[in-house]
């Protein structure tokens, strides 16, 4: 059963991240929120992390979040879907477990 993975915190500031993928499965989703969606961005110390797991995870991030810190999907990594919050709820449905890391 795939779990749907939740990081809120930036990679610059928490270990939260790099948990997450230690734990990540395959078939799972990482959904990056708040302050993870810097997680995201093209170029920065940990997005060669994302991209060595794109294979088996997949990740999202929330469109709302990357607008409220006036980032544009642009810089996102290749392969990063942006979802709405009805996204959020579709991926929660779509996924037999959630795990928040915080």
């Amino acid at each position: 059963m795939s779990m749907l993975h939740t990081v809120n915190k930036s990679p610059f500031e928490s270990n939260g991240l790099r948990s997450c993928l230690a734990h990540a499965s395959k078939g799972d989703t990482v959904l990056l929120i708040e302050d993870g969606v810097y997680a995201a961005l093209k170029g920065t110390a940990v997005s060669g992390d994302l991209w060595r797991c794109r294979i088996d995870v997949k990740f999202c991030v929330l469109g709302a979040d990357l607008a409220a810190r006036g980032l544009d999907k642009g810089r996102l990594i290749d392969g990063i879907r942006v979802v709405d919050y009805g996204g959020f709820v579709d991926l929660v449905t779509e996924h037999g477990r959630t795990q928040a890391w915080l």
